[in-house]
């Protein structure tokens, strides 16, 4: 049997691009299953820094981020929240209300400041701007892009004693491979805009810009492009939306041999390491498990979901997933090891303003989730329609002039900082909720069409999996084989599932290549 309720939303003035959204494919059977997740912080302990080239770093803000673990990517678990990602609000909208990643987030999770000039400076000529800054000029500057293989191969070893110029250029080029690893990640690959390396020209104003805030705005940009079910990719810091399911869900969390460090900044440091395993979920997993959570108090929820697995032995296994909202993760955490200056930026983390980086002008709408704040939630502002223009960045433009509007507003931060209400039953928001948001993201199906469609989410999975393994160091036989795992999954996607499984698989001769989203 089929769930008939409508899912919503009843009013659309609020998700008025429901059409466009992911859910409404799934929600019709197209199953999208694993985004393709780029980020690539696994090469960044390959970079040998000196000691002056890590005060340097230090020095233009990226003392915390050069920190960040190489963390293995929970690719299902990041498709299942971004289901549910909205970028008319910039918000995840679950059964709970509305939950988003703040500067709150950025700040502790990442070390980066929240506070400064907004991320955007002069667009030169990529070439010109590599030989002033550099040193050298790549062969390839296709689209103002250097790939991050060109940087480490020519900057990641730096003489201790090497003079002032060269170890700057070293520098420099370390922090354009870590923000493109990381923060500013994007879906090409292993490429970053060069536009990113003018503001290291002088470390010490480097510093006065806030990364955080500009790295906000680059993940949510990333996060409302992925919710489109036309896209399969998603970019943008992941290890920041991973942890912060971590902290506040609970969700895929990892099953520690021994408690996590919790004496540690910035607070993404806590999931150092691979000392423990992911429980085992595919997307559809994930979206019951987010599908379970109810309404609370601004204190703790647990819902306890049970969920199945089917071990290597072929056997159902039934375990517990504890769907936790933790609306204040960071609060019992040891305050004494946070920078005293992050704590006097903390106040931000309910301003209402445009976040900023670049090209992209992304809100920040904390009167949507003040309950993350510790404050009782009330029927938010309406927000307005924000064109998000696809502008192509051209050698020479005066971005400052482009965005004077997110500009202002970003300079008023400091003035419009939300309050919660004096009400303590939150019943008229919910109510309110309930007519605004997408209720349920998939179908309560009948078992031989969920049987189906755990498969086909199960394969496109693997897929993904064996695309992205690296065959480097990989003798000739175990190459053979990955090419051969690679080869018969996708023989299998393609000639066997259709991308929609009505009431029958459809003959063999009326087969279609199915849109895996890989």
């Amino acid at each position: 049997m089929e769930l008939k309720e409508d899912p919503g939303p009843i009013d659309n003035y609020v998700l008025y691009d429901q059409d466009n959204h992911v859910s409404s494919a799934v929600w019709d059977g197209h199953e999208r299953g694993v985004l393709r997740c780029h980020e690539h912080t696994s090469m960044l302990d390959q970079w040998k820094l000196t000691p002056k080239q890590i005060k340097l770093v230090e020095k233009a803000g990226f003392g915390y981020l050069r920190l960040l673990p190489a963390m293995s990517l929970d690719n299902a678990l990041i498709a299942a929240l971004v289901e549910r990602w909205r970028r008319e609000t910039n918000t995840f909208h679950l059964t709970v209300g509305e939950l988003t990643i703040t500067l709150e987030d950025v700040s502790l999770l990442l070390g980066l400041a929240i506070d400064g000039e907004p991320v955007i400076g002069p667009i030169s000529a990529p070439s010109s701007v590599c030989e002033k800054l550099l040193g050298r000029v790549p062969e390839d500057l296709n689209g103002g892009m250097v790939k991050l293989t060109w940087l480490k191969e020519f900057f990641s070893e730096c003489a201790e004693d090497a003079p002032l110029e060269e170890t700057e250029r070293c520098t420099r080029a370390y922090l354009l491979y870590l923000v493109g690893s990381t923060i500013f990640s994007t879906t090409t690959g292993n490429k970053v805009p060069v536009m990113y390396l003018s503001l290291f020209e002088d470390f010490d104003k480097a510093g006065k810009f806030a990364w955080g805030a500009g790295a906000l705005a680059f993940l949510y940009r990333a996060l409302g492009n992925a919710s489109l079910k036309s896209q399969s990719t998603i970019s943008g810091c992941l290890t920041l939306v991973q942890c912060w399911s971590y902290s506040r869900l609970n969700v895929g969390l990892p099953k520690f041999n021994q408690e996590p460090d919790t004496n540690c900044f910035p607070f993404v440091l806590k999931w150092r390491g691979k000392s423990g395993c992911r429980t085992k979920c595919n997307v559809v997993s994930y979206r019951k498990a987010l599908d379970s959570l109810n309404p609370c108090d601004v204190s703790v929820n647990m819902v306890v979901y049970l969920m199945k697995w089917v071990d290597e032995n072929g056997k159902s296994v039934n375990y517990c997933i504890y769907t936790q909202v933790q609306w204040l993760p960071y609060k019992d955490l040891d305050s004494t090891t946070i920078p005293e200056d992050t704590k006097a930026s903390l106040i931000l983390r309910a301003s209402r303003t445009m976040l900023l980086c670049f090209d992209k002008a992304e809100r920040h709408l904390p009167d949507r989730c003040l309950r993350q704040f510790g404050l009782h939630q009330t029927i938010p502002k309406h927000v307005e329609r924000w064109e998000r223009k696809s502008r192509i960045v051209d050698h020479g433009v005066d971005l400052m002039g482009k965005m004077d509007l997110a500009l202002k507003e970003w300079s008023e931060r400091w003035v419009h900082i939300v309050d919660g209400g004096d009400i303590t039953d939150e019943g008229e928001y919910m109510q309110w909720y309930n007519k605004i948001t997408r209720k349920y993201i998939g179908r309560v199906t009948s078992s031989l069409e969920s049987e189906y469609q755990r498969t086909v989410t199960a394969m496109r999975e693997i897929a993904s999996i064996a695309d992205i393994v690296s065959a480097e160091g990989l003798d000739s036989y175990n190459r053979e084989l990955l090419d051969e795992v690679k080869n018969i999954v996708h023989k299998c996607l393609t000639e066997q599932f259709e991308e929609i499984p009505n009431d029958k698989v459809k003959k063999k001769g009326n087969r279609k290549r199915p849109k895996y989203g890989i």
